[in-house]
């Protein structure tokens, strides 16, 4: 069976995301994504699904369990779909405090990688021939 352009089975969109078959379905469990049906029942992946697949797995990365991911997805596309009455006081509580967290561990992430871009500098300065440790020690 020959496969339409920009469409492509759960196998390739695996591959393209490196993501597992099993997760992708779970992704689709919980309504992350949605793929289309086949007359013979097999998934349906269209093309944009591979970055919605990378948003997801970004948001997860970065923290966010995936009842939050389900409410913010929609304002990650363009043009933006918000369905405002889900934004109940206590999912705006919960996306306050997630965004407060993600803000934290940006803080300590960076601070961590200025740590390291120090050490790498002090460790090249320290190995450059010439210096103190680095010094080319064959005779002259």
């Amino acid at each position: 069976m020959k496969y339409e352009v920009g469409r492509m089975r759960i196998g390739e969109l695996s591959e393209r995301t490196n993501t597992s078959r099993r997760l992708l379905r779970y992704y689709e469990e919980q309504e992350l994504i949605i793929p289309a049906r086949c007359a013979n029942g097999y998934r349906d992946y269209d093309e944009r699904l591979v970055d919605r697949v990378m948003q997801i797995r970004g948001l997860l990365d970065a923290g966010l369990p995936t009842r939050i991911i389900k409410q913010i997805l929609p304002c990650l596309d363009k043009p933006r779909i918000i369905h405002f009455a889900d934004a109940t006081p206590e999912m705006i509580a919960t996306l306050e405090l997630e965004r407060d967290r993600m803000t934290k561990r940006i803080r300590c992430l960076t601070r961590n990688r200025d740590a390291l871009a120090d050490y790498l500098d002090a460790v090249r300065d320290d190995n450059r021939p010439g210096s103190a440790t680095g010094a080319d020690d064959s005779p002259a």
